[in-house]
């Protein structure tokens, strides 16, 4: 585990670097799939260039909101300080949500079918988090509970997990969990083309985090009642997703009955 990595003689961050990664693996699967999912790579660049802005904003602010009782408020003009923040502490879900935000709004002004687009590559969304899941294991955030069983990891002093205590490598888990959750809607769209792959993201993402929060020790990421803020969002997210499959499917139903 290291938070930088050096190459060629320079130190480039461990986080970033596997992020970058991981969204130029999925950019190319975009494209070598292209045919097949039936989509523009012009049209694809525009929504994700939107996406990026969103998602970057989105995960910042929620970070902000659940960490605001641990943030020295008072110290907030200080350069050092205000940077420090700025660099570090990013939610999934509020990059998540922000992001399909401006993807919509992208789709509004330049006249694309957002939603189409949106069904036929979310698979790679997993794909591309499971890198920022590496990227968190690389840097020592989003760190597991103390853990004394196989596969227990010790982080170093320049991290930022808890040094010197054995801890479960819950971030490996969730990218281990997130490749197998994107192999799922990658069949699921490229093989049998569900109309479903959004709620199926929602659902099977929204499972996968509210357990893995269970073996999240870091501090900072809003505890309300007996769950994580993380968790509510799970919750919601999954139970809106079922309703709204229920509904979709009712109504095309009716329509086929109709038709």
């Amino acid at each position: 585990m290291h938070v930088y990595i050096d190459f060629l003689g320079r130190q480039l961050p461990a986080y970033g670097l596997l992020i970058t990664t991981g969204g130029l693996l999925a950019n190319l699967l975009a494209f070598l799939f292209r045919k097949k999912l039936k989509i523009d790579i012009d049209n694809l660049i525009l929504l994700e260039a939107y996406m990026l802005i969103g998602a970057l904003v989105g995960s910042k602010a929620l970070y902000l909101i659940t960490a605001a009782p641990y943030i020295e408020w008072n110290r907030i003009f200080e350069p050092s300080y205000l940077m420090m923040l700025m660099q570090g502490g990013f939610v999934f879900y509020g990059g998540l949500f922000g992001g399909l935000a401006m993807i919509f709004l992208a789709g509004k002004i330049h006249k694309v079918d957002a939603v189409y687009y949106i069904k036929k590559v979310i698979f790679l969304c997993p794909f591309a988090h499971a890198f920022g899941r590496l990227g968190c294991f690389m840097a020592g955030c989003c760190y597991g509970i103390p853990y004394h069983g196989p596969g227990a990891v010790v982080f170093p002093e320049n991290s930022f997990a808890v040094p010197g205590v054995e801890l479960f490598p819950v971030q490996l888990l969730e990218a281990g969990t997130l490749l197998v959750i994107s192999l799922i809607i990658g069949i699921a769209t490229l093989h049998f083309a569900s109309d479903y792959t959004i709620e199926l993201y929602l659902i099977l993402y929204g499972i996968d985090r509210f357990l893995l929060e269970f073996l999240r020790y870091d501090s900072g990421r809003g505890i309300y009642g007996p769950f994580s803020t993380s968790q509510w969002i799970s919750l919601v997210a999954v139970v809106v997703a079922i309703i709204v499959m229920i509904i979709r499917k009712r109504k095309k139903q009716k329509s086929e009955e109709m038709g």
